[in-house]
This record gives structure tokens, sequence and C-alpha cells, in this order.
């Protein structure tokens, strides 16, 4: 390139003969005149020799054809390939969107308010979560489109009403709702690609829409996608937690400071672009939306309901009665004729039983009466020489039996007597 260019300025700009820029650079007089000719920078093309992959081409096209998603793997054993995968892949990589197609991925822009992606993020490290048990617990993401401003929160479950738990809390942080919040397929939101009966009824109460990612289509929310994977290298790494509790409040801590770092794609930190998402979103509702894990059940005699593995007891005097058990991630409350029948700190951990004194002694008084009532029942009863029990009758069953009555006697019934 550098003779090149010499070349040029000398021939050019100085008029130097050929024959004297090939004796100063050391070169033939033919380069020197193909140099001044060419008006294009030189370069160096090799002489493609082939590829091993040539000669099965037109098989490889054929099983395309018919079949444009076939694996590798697969068309490396319908072709009798014995050679390394890896020029069949580059040759896969070239040929097959001429019969699978290519989709396209656009650039979009948000604006303020406008969307919110959310997702659900499972860390590794396993929580403590009493009773001598760790679990591996779902971390409900949030990131705002126009801002990228990022907040999480660890929840009990995967189950629709710890979900929109977790949703009304980060939405609650933030103080406004925006007005698109976008999911994925997760079964509890609209794993059947419709969007569930609580989350619609979540939504409506918000004022926003959820919306549906397309199935197999990671891009349509990458925003969350990204800062799953930010959390996994920034924040995890070094870290050790003793309870969900202390993972939220370390992992609220780093949100703080990773939300004034810059943003390449939109130039900007987070925690200052807020405020612009903040004014074009929704307000709050005057209402708290249906959250939490919901449903109804008539108490049986261990008076227990049961919430995500977990027995919780509830006031004994309303066995054989309906009740409303309303679970949050942090409390249980049971509702028995509009009254709190019980309350209870929910439990995290797994098939743990949660029993309030107060309950477990009202059962032992009402166990008593019962045993008291039964031991009274089977002294009024007498039993004949053959052990049946018979009923003892008072006096007055037999007069009232035969028709007398010996408060009021009858006087015609006594001459007729005589």
């Amino acid at each position: 390139m550098e003779d090149w260019a010499e070349i040029r300025r000398l021939r050019r700009a100085e008029g130097v003969p050929i024959k004297e820029i090939a004796r100063r650079l050391g070169v033939a007089r033919n380069t020197v005149r193909a140099a001044s000719a060419s008006d294009r920078p030189p370069s160096y093309e090799r002489v493609s020799r082939g590829s091993i992959v040539d000669a099965f081409e037109p098989q490889i096209r054929a099983l395309l054809v018919e079949w444009p998603r076939m694996p590798g793997p697969v068309i490396a054993e319908r072709i009798g390939w014995a050679h390394s995968m890896a020029p069949l892949r580059k040759r896969l990589a070239v040929i097959r969107p001429e019969y699978a197609g290519v989709d396209p991925v656009d650039r979009t822009v948000y604006e303020p308010g406008q969307i919110a992606q959310c997702d659900l993020w499972f860390p590794q490290p396993q929580i403590p979560v009493g009773s001598g048990q760790q679990r591996v617990l779902p971390v409900l993401v949030m990131t705002l489109g126009f801002s990228r401003f990022m907040t999480a929160v660890m929840i009990p479950s995967r189950q629709g009403g710890d979900i929109l738990s977790g949703m009304w809390e980060l939405i609650c942080r933030l103080g406004r709702v925006p007005k698109t919040l976008v999911w994925d397929r997760e079964s509890a939101i609209g794993g059947t690609g419709r969007v569930t009966a609580p989350a619609a009824a979540f939504a409506g109460t918000l004022a926003t829409q959820i919306k549906l990612a397309p199935p197999r289509d990671p891009e349509h929310k990458g925003m969350v996608e990204r800062a799953n994977g930010y959390l996994e290298t920034s924040f995890l790494p070094g870290r050790t937690f003793y309870s969900p509790q202390d993972f939220n409040t370390q992992l609220a801590g780093w949100l703080e400071r990773a939300n004034t770092r810059t943003v390449r794609s939109i130039q900007g930190r987070p925690a200052d672009l807020v405020e612009t998402d903040y004014a074009a979103m929704l307000a709050l509702p005057p209402v708290d939306p249906p959250i939490g894990l919901n449903h109804r059940v008539r108490l049986g005699r261990d008076y227990y309901v049961r919430v995500d593995a977990v027995d919780y007891s509830v006031d004994p005097r309303m066995i054989g009665r309906f009740v409303d058990v309303i679970a949050s991630p942090h409390e249980v409350t049971v509702f028995g004729d509009t009254l709190i029948v019980a309350r209870h700190a929910r439990s995290w951990a797994r098939h743990g039983v949660i029993t309030d004194p107060a309950h477990k002694a009202v059962a032992a008084s009402m166990r008593q009466a019962f045993t008291e009532d039964r031991r009274r029942r089977e002294a009024a009863l007498r039993h004949h020489s053959d052990g049946h029990a018979v009923a003892l009758r008072s006096l007055p069953d037999y007069d009232a039996l035969f028709g007398v009555d010996f408060a009021n006697p009858n006087p015609d019934t006594e001459a007729s007597n005589e």
C-alpha cells in the first residue's frame, strides 16, 4: 500500500520517470506502470481452492428444500458426512436462509411512560427460607422502556397471585403505572396465548394493558433480558444471602447504584431519565388491584388451610363453614363471615405447619366440651341384661301415653272407674 501511494506521488505529482521510480523503490517497471494506472488501492484476494463441502452441496440443498430447519447433525448423518462439523456448519449458515427465510428485527423507539418489560429471573444461589430449607426463588424484574430504569423484587413462587403481588409492589415503588406491561408466555400470565383472568383483572384496575410477546421471540423483550444478565454478572458474584428479606435488601441497595450508570444505547443515566418516564405514566388507581393467592374452602375438622404447600391454622369455631383465604408474599389472612378468623406471617418454606396457640387452645376446649357432652349422653342411657341400651324416660311420658293427667283429674273418668 505504501509503495502504491509513493509511486503515484512520484509519477503524477513530481513527474519522475518510470525507470527512476523503479530504481529508487527497488520494484519492477511493470509494477510502476500498473500502480500509476490504478485509481484504487491494491487489495489482496486469495484464489479460492474450494471446500470439502462443495461435493455435498447438492444433497444438502435437496434436504433443505423439504426440511429447511433440519439440524446440522441430522444433515451430516443423511449425507454420510465423515469430516469435522465446522465446514458443514459454515456452509449451512450461508445457504439455509435461502430456504428457511430470515426474520429481521427492527429497532424500536420507546416513548416516555409507554412500556415496561417484565420477566422472572431465577438466580442460582439457594436462599435459606427457614425450617432448615433452602430454595431457588424467582425474582420479578421490571425495566422501563424509555429510561431503562430497573426495579426487581424476590417473590415466594411463580404462581399468578404472587407475580401480581410483586408487580404491584414494583409499581408502587415507581409511584405511577406504565401504559403497557410486556410479558412472555409465563404460564400464570398468558401461557395459553391469552392473558389470564387474574392478570386481566389486575391490568383493568390499573387502566393499563398486558401485552404478550410472540412465542420463541426473546428479542421482543430484550431490555429486561439484558437486565437479567446484568443482575447475573454484576449483582450476584461475591454475595451471600441469609433470607429472602436479606436478598431484597441487598438488591434494593445495588439497584440504586445500578440505575446511576450511563447506558450507552440512550446516552444517559436511568436515574436522570426516570422523571420523564414518571411524568408520562398513569396515576395509581384509587383502590388496590386484586393480588395475592385467593381461594375459598370449607374448613375441615383439622381446622387448617393450605397455601403453597404450607398449612395454617384457623379458628376451630369455623369448622364446617366456608372461609376465604388471602395470601400475600408476607401474610396469610383467613376470613369467615367477613371476620378475620386467622392471620399468620407467610412461610416461604415448603411442607410446614403453622399453628396459632390461641387456635390450639380453642380446639382443646371444644374437644373437652364434646367429650363431656358425650359422657353425659352415655350416662342418660340404661342397659338390659343382654347389654343393649335403653333410653330412660320420665314418668310424665307414660302419663301422656295412657292419657292420665294427675294434675287435673277428670271426675267423670273417676266415677266410671269406681
